[in-house]
């Protein structure tokens, strides 16, 4: 086959997968490892015509997968799933040569839930009755439309993953896609189209179109024929695709970043705090999600300090193929640049790193895991995401610091509180601003449950009825009692 490349000794292919067929483009962008640098494509890089093409076959293709239903779907996409279960060695080997993440995660943890993702929605779909309310003059019949063809814009730091995450519920509510995945780690998206077809999605439900944001990015948030558009990445891009869709007036769902607080109360259990605090460094950091502030109360804080110490002290730096390896490589040059460029600047203004703060001998792309202590509010290192294995270290002396430093940035993605005291914990997780809290645990997600962000950190929710309430068109029909013969 033309147009291919293997990773891992799997053959992945680098061009578009458009109408169920794989078309070549004559522009390129190159795509290295982040683990060691090595060159491991010329990708494709689609242009305003491809998506033109993708979008339109994703229109033609809408009508009949729409019209298949939930039961209709359900048989197809539990074929997906089980394609994705049963390749899993395959795409997390290429996941992480392709993004530097730790294979035994990807193995055992992301390419299972991106399975388990697709197939949460075909089954939810099903349970998707349509509702009656009755009121005095009519009865209500509320119905759960298809919406139309979505646009997918895919994040690099677990694209497989987190690409299921909105393909799942996307395909599951009759929706067609249009994927377009990161530049920097695209590898894995190809091998889901592969996938998709196997499991025998018609041609035109599912496109995957490879190529730089700037530019095919660009032109599938300003496409006036699609119906959704759902993005995962920073703040700054989200501003940029909300204006271009809102010319057409293209509802968005946005999961943006986050910088947010770790809450350590006197009454936790301190061993358990430290231990899920050090998991604040896994995939070098570039978790959105991350609990990168830790905010400790001021009677526990060298007790606290020192056992955060350990639990760090026992993080491999490394290559993250090999299986002892908990933090691996930022992504890119580039990245790393910006990674480092946040923690030269705080030093330079006078916070002190408690350990860490340059380069890991590991490699070039290899930062060491951070704690940053002397820091104050209004600071860039605390206001803004570094998106690295960065983390801000400040104290507080009551409830009422912790939530007004908690509160403190314009983000509002997570949060994470320990304590040992229930209603402690629960009445300091409802002061936060966030969409979700996490209470002595971390990266807990319930598919049933509602994600989002708060504030800068996203619109929308998504997880259970929330996504289809996304990707759907919520109908009303209102049948006046009495009126039938």
């Amino acid at each position: 086959m033309a147009d291919t490349t293997k990773v891992a000794g799997v053959e992945v292919s680098t061009a578009h997968y458009i109408d169920g067929q794989r078309v070549a483009s004559t522009e390129k962008f190159p795509n290295c490892s982040p683990i060691d640098g090595k060159h491991l494509a010329d990708v494709s890089a689609a242009g305003a015509a491809e998506i033109d093409s993708a979008v339109a076959a994703a229109r033609r293709a809408f009508p009949a997968w729409a019209a298949l239903g939930p039961e209709g779907r359900h048989p197809i996409l539990s074929r997906f799933a089980r394609a994705i279960q049963d390749h899993a060695k395959d795409i997390a080997a290429v996941e992480t040569e392709d993004n530097g993440s730790l294979l035994i995660g990807n193995a055992t943890r992301m390419v299972p839930r991106a399975a388990h993702n697709i197939q949460f929605f075909a089954d939810r779909a099903r349970k998707l009755s349509d509702e009656t309310i009755d009121s005095p003059e009519v009865v209500n019949h509320v119905r759960y439309d298809p919406a139309g063809v979505a646009g997918l814009i895919t994040p690099w730091n677990g694209p497989f993953m987190l690409t299921t995450w909105k393909v799942g519920p996307c395909l599951a509510a009759g929706d067609t896609a249009v994927v377009k995945p990161p530049e920097w780690a695209p590898l894995s998206c190809s091998l889901m189209a592969d996938l998709a077809a196997e499991a025998g999605l018609p041609a035109g439900v599912l496109n995957v179109v490879q190529g730089i944001g700037e530019e095919a990015g660009a032109a599938l948030a300003a496409h006036p024929d699609i119906d959704r558009l759902s993005f995962t990445g920073s703040t700054d891009t989200a501003s940029l695709i909300g204006a271009s869709c809102a010319r057409s007036l293209t509802p968005v769902s946005f999961e943006l970043g986050g910088k947010s607080p770790f809450i350590i109360c006197a009454d936790a259990d301190l061993d358990a705090a430290a231990q899920t605090a050090a998991g604040q460094y896994f995939n070098a950091g570039q978790v959105c999600l991350a609990g990168t502030r830790i905010l400790v109360e001021a009677k526990v804080a060298d007790e606290f300090q020192a056992k955060f110490r350990a639990a760090v002290s026992h993080l491999t730096v490394g290559d993250p193929r090999d299986k002892n390896t908990r933090i691996g490589p930022l992504i890119t040059p580039e990245h790393y640049k910006r990674v480092e460029g946040f923690v030269d600047r705080a030093l330079r203004a006078g916070v002190k790193p408690v350990w860490g703060g340059h380069r890991h001998g590991a490699g070039e792309l290899y930062f060491e895991p951070t704690l940053l202590d002397g820091v104050s509010q209004e600071m860039e290192i605390v206001q803004r995401e570094v998106f690295g294995p960065v983390l801000t270290w400040q104290t507080f002396r009551d409830e009422e610091e912790a939530v007004r430093l908690g509160n403190g940035t314009n983000y509002g993605l997570a949060a994470v509180i320990f304590s040992k005291n229930e209603e402690h914990a629960m009445r300091l997780a409802k002061r936060i601003v966030a969409g979700t809290v996490w209470v002595n645990c971390f990266f807990v997600r319930e598919l049933a449950a509602p994600f989002g962000g708060s504030r800068n950190s996203g619109i929308g929710r998504e997880g259970g009825n929330w996504s289809f309430d996304f990707y759907c068109d919520v109908k009303n029909i209102a049948a006046m009692k009495g009126s039938f013969v």
